[in-house]
C-alpha cells in the first residue's frame, strides 16, 4: 500500500467516530437535543446498552487466545505511571487548588466509548473483545485513581481536607455495570454457553445503540463557551492527555514487545479524549468543574487529529 492508500483507510477508521461526536455538537446547537437528553441516554448508555455490547462482544471470545495476562499488566502499571508523573509535574507547576482536576484531566481516558469505538472500527471483533477485557483495567484503576488524586485536595466547609470513603469506592466499583457485564460474560465464554438465537439478536439491537448514542452525547456536552474561557492549565493538562502520555505509554508497549491489534488497541486507549466522568466526578468532590469542561473539549477535539496521526504513523512502520 501506498503511503496515501494507508492515510486514506487511516481516515475510514477515526473519521466515523469523530464525525459523531461533531453530529452531537451540531444537534446541541441547532436545539434538537437538549441536556435532559443528554443526561437520559448517558445513563441508557452507562447502565443498559454499553454493558450489554461488552457482554454480548465477551461471550464469543475466545477467552484462551485474545486473554494477555501481561497486557493487562502493562496497562495498569502504564496507568499508574502517567498518574504518577502528571501529579508530579502538578505539585511543580499547577496552582494547589487545581492540581486534583489537573491530574484526573491528564491522565483519564474515555476508553469506555471512544477507545472502544476506535478499537471496534480498527479490528472489528477482536478490536472489541481485547477492548472489553482491557476495559475491567480501565475502570478499577481509573476510579480509584481519580478519587485519591481528588480527595487529596478536598477541603470541606472548614477549609480543611476531607477523608477518602473507601467504603463508598468499593461499593461503586462493586456495583459498576461495565465491571458486572465482564464478570457475568467470562464465565460463559470460558465454558462456551451459547445464548438462544432470539435473545443474542435482541441484545445485538439494543446494544447497537452503544456507540452511535454515546458519541453524539459526548459531542452535546462540549462547551464552546467553556472553550473560549480555557487558560494555560487546560491546554497544558490536554497536551499531557494527548500527546506526551500516548506516546511514552506507546514506545513502553513497543519496547515491551507488543506489537499488532494489542498494540493497537493500547494505543487507542490512552489516546483517547478525557473522560465526560471526569467531569462529573470533579462536580462531586468540589473540583474545578470549568477547568475539567475544559480539558474536556480540548481533548476531545484534539483527539480527531492526534489519534488520526497516531494510528498512521504506526501503520505506515508495520506496527499495528
Amino acid at each position: 500500500m501506498t503511503l496515501l492508500d494507508v492515510f486514506v483507510s487511516t481516515l475510514n477508521i477515526s473519521l466515523p467516530v469523530f464525525a459523531m461526536v461533531f453530529i452531537g455538537i451540531g444537534l446541541k446547537r441547532l436545539g434538537w437535543i437538549d441536556q435532559s437528553f443528554v443526561n437520559t441516554a448517558s445513563r441508557l448508555v452507562f447502565r443498559g446498552t454499553l454493558p450489554v455490547m461488552l457482554f454480548l462482544s465477551l461471550i464469543h471470545t475466545d477467552i484462551a487466545q485474545t486473554l494477555n495476562p501481561w497486557m493487562l499488566l502493562y496497562f495498569g502499571l502504564a496507568t499508574l505511571a502517567s498518574f504518577i508523573l502528571s501529579w508530579g509535574y502538578a505539585a511543580l507547576r499547577v496552582k494547589r487548588h487545581r492540581r486534583g482536576v489537573y491530574v484526573q484531566g491528564a491522565f483519564r481516558g474515555n476508553c469506555g466509548v471512544v477507545g472502544l469505538a476506535l478499537a471496534d472500527g480498527m479490528y472489528g471483533d477482536v478490536g472489541l473483545s481485547l477492548g472489553s477485557l482491557l476495559l475491567s483495567v480501565v475502570i478499577l484503576s481509573y476510579n480509584i485513581l481519580s478519587v485519591v488524586v481528588l480527595a487529596a485536595y478536598q477541603l470541606d466547609e472548614h477549609g480543611e481536607r476531607r477523608a477518602i470513603d473507601w467504603k463508598s469506592i468499593l461499593r461503586h466499583i462493586l456495583t459498576n455495570p461495565l465491571i458486572l457485564a465482564v464478570v457475568a460474560a467470562l464465565p460463559l465464554a470460558a465454558l462456551g454457553i451459547q445464548l438462544p438465537a432470539w435473545l443474542e439478536t435482541s441484545g445485538d439491537y439494543f446494544a447497537s445503540l452503544t456507540l452511535p448514542l454515546a458519541l453524539i452525547c459526548i459531542g452535546a456536552t462540549i462547551s464552546t463557551r467553556a472553550l473560549k474561557n480555557s487558560y494555560r492549565t487546560a491546554v497544558s493538562a490536554s497536551l499531557a492527555k494527548m500527546v506526551v502520555i500516548p506516546l511514552l505509554a506507546t514506545l513502553g508497549a513497543m519496547a515491551a514487545g507488543f506489537r499488532g491489534p494489542e498494540l493497537g488497541v493500547l494505543f487507542l486507549y490512552f489516546a483517547s479524549p478525557t473522560a465526560a466522568a471526569a467531569f462529573v466526578m470533579a462536580k462531586a468532590m468540589g473540583g474545578d468543574e470549568t477547568l475539567t469542561a475544559n480539558i474536556i473539549a480540548l481533548t476531545t477535539l484534539m483527539a480527531s487529529i492526534s489519534v488520526t496521526l497516531g494510528v498512521f504513523i504506526l501503520r505506515i512502520n508495520g506496527l499495528i
